[in-house]
């Protein structure tokens, strides 16, 4: 019996110091989510919803058409502004086509400059975070700046046609008034078709034909399917040690058995807790109840580079929110890592069971 006290004595002694060390050298935490960018389409101009052209949960690509809003309205402003332009060069004795055409390609190349940048930006993020080929970002740029040569081309040409009208009309206060009406004109066109902004998936579709869309209000919600990422909640004393770049391994619900490697991108810098400071006032602490005070969690950001996060090609998939399991590696001792790396992996075969 004696034997029997002393050796539960000692188990429980040996837990107990890998239990305090695994918490700073390997932290565990099974309070982890996939998390993803998450866009609401907007529309800059209010409509009825006349194509519906996507399905909830389909896999769409960078730039294809989701939803298209009634022209009609926005075809007959052109038309006026066009016969605005038309009647104000006449007072002036020139003609409005050539400013007119020059007008509208200047228009459709701002729209395809300012969706390039935004699409360019995306990549440029995944860049950084080493989830996309140097190749992609490279082709990016190269996109981006015939973009803005071609505005820059609009741009002159314009320029051009304004003068073949010579000084006069160039400066008349009635033709600049017409082309910023047609200019803005040609921008709403333009507007009523959305299109997705990078490769994704459409989410929580609500919409039908006839549905009106209000300009400024939320009318798809889009899953940007290339920057996934999973947040990690731990505790102050498990990210003491951890740094950016500490190498993770992650368990994902939907992918039991599975172990994926990753690293820290950045941490958060600070939480929201109850009793929060306002400016004037005292400092105000949050409450602790009971012996032991409840640990605060601050998020972590992990990246899976090795796997393409979010490729739409690759059997990996992600469901926003979706729950995961995650240890942190934030040291290089050889026993505590082993342990660690054989916890994680019956952690991954458990999963299958719940």
């Amino acid at each position: 019996m004696k034997r029997t006290i002393w050796t539960t004595v000692a188990v429980l002694a040996l837990f107990l110091v890998w239990y305090i060390a695994a918490d700073r050298m390997t932290p565990i935490t099974g309070n982890a989510r996939v998390k993803a960018v998450v866009t609401q389409i907007v529309p800059h101009v209010t409509g009825t919803v006349t194509e519906v052209l996507v399905e909830n949960g389909e896999v769409v690509s960078t730039g294809d058409l989701l939803v298209r809003i009634d022209r009609r309205p926005y075809e007959i402003d052109r038309a006026r502004a066009e016969a605005d332009l038309a009647s104000a060069t006449q007072d002036v004795g020139a003609s409005s086509a050539e400013v007119s055409a020059a007008q509208a390609t200047l228009a459709r190349a701002q729209v395809d400059l300012d969706t390039l940048r935004l699409q360019a930006q995306r990549v440029f993020s995944l860049e950084k975070k080493g989830l996309v080929p140097i190749a992609n970002a490279d082709d990016a740029r190269g996109k981006l700046a015939e973009a803005e040569a071609n505005l820059e081309n609009a741009t002159a040409d314009l320029e051009k046609a304004k003068q073949r009208l010579g000084e006069e009309g160039q400066d008349n206060a009635k033709i600049q008034r017409a082309l910023a009406a047609l200019a803005e004109a040609d921008l709403n066109l333009e507007w009523t078709e959305l299109k997705a902004p990078a490769d994704g998936v459409v989410s929580n579709l609500l919409i039908a034909p006839g549905t009106y869309a209000r300009a400024g209000s939320d009318l798809v919600t889009f899953l940007d399917g290339t920057d996934v990422w999973i947040e990690a909640y731990l505790t102050e004393n498990n990210i003491g040690l951890a740094e950016v770049g500490t190498p993770v391994d992650v368990v994902l619900n939907m992918h039991p058995g599975r172990v994926l490697t990753g690293k820290i991108e950045s941490f958060s810098g600070a939480v929201s807790v109850s009793g929060a400071d306002s400016p004037g006032q005292l400092a105000s602490a949050p409450s602790t109840a009971g012996f032991l005070r409840e640990a605060e969690r601050f998020p972590v950001r992990i990246i899976l580079p090795g796997y393409e996060a979010g490729s739409l090609e690759d059997d990996l998939k992600f469901q926003l929110n979706g729950q995961a399991d995650v240890i942190l590696y934030t040291t290089d001792s050889k026993l505590m890592n082993l342990v660690g790396r054989m916890y994680i992996r019956a952690v991954a075969f458990l999963s299958y069971a719940y």
